[in-house]
């Protein structure tokens, strides 16, 4: 027979295991967008040739440089906007992954990014993530 004091230990016991789950949920979400950041930075990405338009042409300024610029449906993309709560209906846009803005002064002038320089139409994501992203040329 249980006792009422073992009975309210255990309920004690279940009480704090309860409270400790959001903890955990935020430790996790944050383990999983970590680990995006890094696949994203090693994901290699496609060309950034001459035919990009030059950045004087981005009217959404300032021009980011992304570690990565991969279609929203990629895996790791995917996850990354889901943990955001970032809904597109359309898996093809381009998004860029862990950005930072180009200073619009040294554009054509000297300006340098060693990883992919893009225009986009988003940017509002703190770097994380930018949304329709397109290339452009530096040095035009």
């Amino acid at each position: 027979m249980l006792s009422k004091s073992s009975v309210e230990q255990d309920t004690s016991s279940v009480n704090r295991i309860s409270a400790t789950k959001p903890i955990i949920n935020m430790f996790s979400k944050l383990a999983i967008i970590s680990s995006l950041a890094v696949l994203a930075v090693a994901t290699p990405t496609p060309g950034g040739g001459s035919s990009a338009p030059p950045a004087s042409q981005c009217n959404t300024a300032p021009v980011q440089c992304c570690n990565s610029v991969q279609k929203a449906g990629a895996p790791g993309v995917a996850t990354l906007l889901g943990l955001l709560g970032i809904v597109l209906q359309d898996v093809n846009i381009p998004i860029g992954v862990t950005c930072s803005p180009i200073d619009v002064v040294g554009v054509g002038s000297g300006a340098s990014c060693n990883n992919q320089a893009v225009c986009c139409e988003n940017n509002s994501f703190n770097g994380i993530v930018a949304i329709g992203c397109s290339p452009v040329n530096l040095s035009l």
